[in-house]
């Protein structure tokens, strides 16, 4: 028997079938988490949908910020799911779409087996957050979003305010927590993410850190398998192991034994993406026919 974790799929279900064949992946003994972020941009949302779905006694899902943008959407009238992308709209108009959206809506924000050791997360933690106080927030919203009233939680979820205080109630504590769980990169020691930096660790300002990094932070008594952050690869330091290696960007899909004695990771090839066709240049005038520049121009060239 293994368990393994799986980063961020985003809707790549050839890529994902290849790293199940790789890690030799049998449902009859093995068991596997999903780090969230099962759909879009991947051109196969759908097929990767119906693949964990058919997963879903033997594996264990957090729901990422595409999911739940996914389920939010799902709740929005038929014209205005037909603004979306054609990969979303594969799911939202799939004859099977209302039962792989209920059972995508039942899905944790954190996963915790602490027999095994480890906790699973799509984004990050904040910082003074201990295990046991992430747990206790992830089973609040969860509670929510499988209640009568999910849909306002769904609606009320998009912002980037306010930053994490114990002290907040109602849609806003919602929010932040939603916002913890499935967007954090960087954040200030006092825990303001600072959502608009999402490049590689060094590109950040000064005053911010990554979320597993933060001085001061909250002592951790599990590992945390997280995805999310495609700059930043494969991680693996401060009690944190980052597997979004950013197979929808033509990166790789990365796996990681959970119950392995050494570090054992499995990688697949990602998505083939074309590269951007080169810049094409303006044709020089020929000589003799240079277009006339105003003379204050010329001014402005030679100051």
């Amino acid at each position: 028997m293994a368990v393994w974790a799986i980063g961020d799929l985003q809707g790549c279900y050839d890529v994902t079938q290849r790293l199940l064949e790789k890690i030799r992946f049998d449902p009859a003994v093995d068991r596997i988490w999903f780090c969230g972020d099962l759909v879009n941009r991947g051109g196969q949302s759908i097929e990767t949908l119906r693949l964990v779905h058919s997963l879903r006694e033997v594996s264990q899902v957090v729901l990422g910020n595409h999911d739940l943008s996914l389920l939010a959407i799902g709740e929005r009238s038929p014209d205005e799911q037909r603004k979306v992308n054609p990969d979303l709209q594969g799911v939202l108009f799939a004859e099977d779409a209302r039962e792989l959206l209920d059972w995508l809506r039942m899905r944790e924000l954190a996963h915790v087996d602490r027999e095994l050791g480890w906790m699973m997360v799509h984004a990050g933690l904040a910082p003074k957050w201990t295990t046991q106080l992430a747990e206790k927030h992830a089973r609040e919203v969860e509670s929510r979003l499988r209640g009568d009233n999910f849909r306002r939680v769904l609606k009320n979820m998009y912002g980037d305010g306010p930053d994490w205080s114990p002290r907040l109630g109602g849609a806003e504590r919602d929010r932040a927590i939603i916002n913890i769980f499935t967007r954090m990169r960087y954040c200030s020691p006092r825990g303001r993410i600072a959502f608009e930096h999402k490049g590689e660790p060094g590109t950040q300002p000064p005053g911010l850190y990554p979320w597993y990094s933060v001085p001061g932070r909250a002592t951790r008594d599990l590992k945390i398998v997280s995805g999310h952050w495609s700059t930043l690869g494969l991680f693996v330091g401060q009690g944190v192991h980052a597997l979004d290696t950013g197979a929808v960007w033509g990166g790789r899909l990365t796996a990681l034994q959970l119950d392995a004695e050494t570090l054992h990771v499995v990688q697949v090839p990602g998505r083939d993406v074309p590269a951007p066709p080169p810049k094409q240049r303006p044709p020089r005038p020929k000589h003799g026919n240079r277009p006339h520049k105003p003379q204050g121009a010329q001014r402005r060239d030679q100051t």
